[in-house]
């Protein structure tokens, strides 16, 4: 056995070995790259300026932009008014709390960035809501955490920026942002058709429509003349099952308009400053960051300075993570370039087959399996080296904008999935719910995703027809 087939052996089966022992991501890199390092004669000083290098990148500072923004407005309460747009939409309807789910995941992902913050926020007020008004508890936890999951697609999501890092700083971050809007989109209207289509089988109770925000209450109550009544199988508990839409006061719908769209400013400032070029992607970080923070603490009020030495603590801690992890998954990606894996792996899945579609699809299977086991962000920095020259060889010659999308859409899945999804755990611990239960009730939200994922993998204008109408 040669000395670097060893250290390839300690580098991997190492890191496997110790996550299932159940080290810390971030150590487990570190400690597999140094014992292969040193097995393989690699200057330690080199692996050092390596993982300096990976946090000096001035890309990185979009990241602790984005995670701010996010905790401010986790505490600034932002969810109620997205909930309260969504309502106003998709209320009305037969199994309208459901509808709303959907469409306010597609709103709060594109100002949050973020999976675990969208169920931990929208959940907390949503599925309340669904149980209280006769939906199953595990499909309501389920719904939640599979439609979080647009929150990594939809910009902002620092996950495109670590993503453009791992691929060498070649891949502009602001055609990322872009090329991720459709495919989240589509995601969630394929969540939201799945529910209309399957709205008798769940048994969805009627839509509700007590008036623009308020709260559910199993009371009667009043409603227009006319209004529906439907009977809900309890005793004197009377609901409004169909009302028209703009029955409520024309002030309070406005109001509901304003208080959502303001905070929904925030997908215009990156998503525009960065398409027409007025800025860059961490300068549009830092602009709607700031923006967030004056609409937070000046302009609703939800908020109080006081209070903001916390939100500027938990950001440091997240940052804190995600440094730390990028760090060692740069030396982990430059020992594995160094004993040639990603070529050795290459050369494997040609030699295995020379078709396009299958090679595609062996790679979606991998994905799978590992965002099952891992989390996203170490799996961008591990996997992205490897794969991508995979893809972008001419056995494949897939763009790597739209291997990006294909990536973090893949790994989203894992987000939602046993034994490990961040986001399927958040969810079960707001909504009170076992892992096992709320898994049955996710198996055909499972399906409907990967029929995305297979769509955005084979339909390349998905990811990058708007790049190219923008830029």
């Amino acid at each position: 056995m040669t000395t670097a087939t060893l250290a390839t052996i300690v580098l991997l089966g190492g890191f496997v070995v110790l996550l299932v022992l159940k080290v810390p991501v971030t150590f487990s890199l570190l400690i597999a790259t140094l014992c292969s390092a040193l097995i393989n004669g690699t200057n330690l000083t080199v692996m050092v300026r390596m993982m300096i290098d990976g946090v000096s990148n001035f890309a990185l500072l979009a990241i602790p932009f984005f995670i701010l923004m996010g905790e401010i407005m986790s505490v600034g309460q932002v969810s109620d008014k997205i909930i309260d747009l969504a309502n106003l939409i998709v209320g009305r309807f037969k199994g309208g709390l459901a509808y709303v789910n959907c469409i306010d995941s597609m709103f709060f992902g594109g100002i949050s960035g973020s999976a675990v913050a969208d169920v931990s926020s929208l959940g907390s007020v949503v599925i309340p809501l669904m149980v209280k008004q006769g939906y199953n508890r595990e499909f309501s936890v389920g719904l939640t955490v599979v439609t979080s999951c647009q929150g990594v697609l939809i910009p902002p999501s620092h996950n495109m920026v670590i993503y453009a890092l791992a691929a060498g700083g070649g891949i502009s971050i602001g055609r990322m942002f872009i090329a991720g809007a459709i495919p989240g989109v589509f995601l969630g209207f394929s969540l939201l058709v799945y529910c209309i289509v399957l709205r008798n089988y769940y048994q969805f109770p009627g839509g509700i429509r007590i008036g623009m925000g308020d709260p559910v209450r199993w009371i009667k109550f009043s409603a227009p003349k006319h209004a529906k009544w439907g009977y809900r199988k309890r005793p004197q508990t009377w609901v409004v099952i169909s009302t028209p839409l703009f029955t409520c006061e024309m002030g309070k719908c406005v109001q509901i308009l304003i208080n959502a769209i303001l905070p929904m400013m925030t997908i215009v400032i990156i998503m525009g400053g960065v398409g027409l070029g007025i800025f860059t992607a961490t300068e549009s970080a830092a602009i709607a960051c700031f923006y967030t923070f004056l609409l937070t603490y000046f302009v609703f009020k939800t908020a109080k300075l006081r209070d903001f030495g916390h939100v500027l603590k938990n950001t440091l801690r997240t940052l804190a993570v995600v440094l730390s992890l990028i760090a060692t998954a740069k030396a982990f990606a430059y020992m594995m370039t160094d004993l040639r894996i990603p070529a050795k792996i290459t050369m494997w899945l040609v030699s295995v087959t020379d078709n396009r579609v299958l090679l595609l699809l062996i790679i979606n299977v991998l994905l799978l399996f590992l965002g099952a086991f891992m989390d996203m962000a170490p799996l961008i920095m591990i996997m992205t080296p490897i794969l991508l020259p995979v893809v972008t060889s001419p056995a494949i010659g897939m763009n790597p904008i739209h291997f990006g999308i294909m990536l973090i859409f893949n790994l989203a899945v894992g987000l939602c999935t046993p034994p490990v999804g961040s986001a399927l755990f958040v969810g079960c611990a707001v909504g009170k719910t076992t892992l096992e239960a709320t898994s049955k009730k996710m198996l055909g939200m499972f399906a409907v995703m990967v029929f995305c994922l297979i769509i955005i993998t084979y339909v390349p204008s998905f990811s990058l027809w708007l790049p190219s109408i923008v830029f």
